[in-house]
């Protein structure tokens, strides 16, 4: 499955090989899959299964918008940890569990970014809560890939 998907996304590169290196290729295509996912999701969790309603978990309750923020959290957490690990940073030699605790580390500061953000857009400046977290996304994309690089999935010369 490995091997086929890097193929595929591979198959493009010859159209961005003159301005562009293959892993920040690679991180590109994972990482807008991945974003794309994100923004989907959280738009059928904002629109459907919150339906613009806060959450009330009785100890404290959260706006819909963030309450959406933080369900997606795990699931693109996940899928950005898998195609990062064996898609973009394959060449990696660092142990899977520091990659992931790692990757952690940078996600969840990816996600202190993102609250502070939306409730900036959203709350702060009156922004419609999808495209807020459209531009929220894409300030956490540079932070993630400069840490992703050079700290979760580092080349360790041994």
């Amino acid at each position: 499955m490995r091997n086929l998907i890097i193929r595929f996304i591979d198959n493009f590169y010859f159209i961005f090989r003159s301005f562009m290196p293959l892993k920040t290729y690679r991180y590109a295509v994972c990482g807008g899959s991945n974003l794309l996912l994100d923004i989907l999701l959280y738009f059928v969790f904002y629109q459907f299964v919150f339906a613009k309603q806060d959450l009330d978990l009785g100890f404290l309750t959260l706006s819909s918008h963030i309450a959406s923020l933080f369900v997606v959290f795990p699931i693109t957490f996940l899928t950005g940890f898998f195609l990062n690990r064996f898609i973009t940073f394959d060449d990696s030699n660092l142990p899977w569990r520091t990659q992931f605790i790692r990757y952690f580390m940078v996600a969840l500061g990816a996600i202190i970014l993102s609250y502070i953000l939306m409730k900036i857009f959203v709350d702060g400046f009156g922004f419609y809560p999808t495209i807020s977290k459209i531009i929220t996304t894409l300030i956490s994309v540079v932070y993630s890939y400069i840490l992703q690089s050079k700290f979760s999935f580092r080349v360790v010369e041994q």
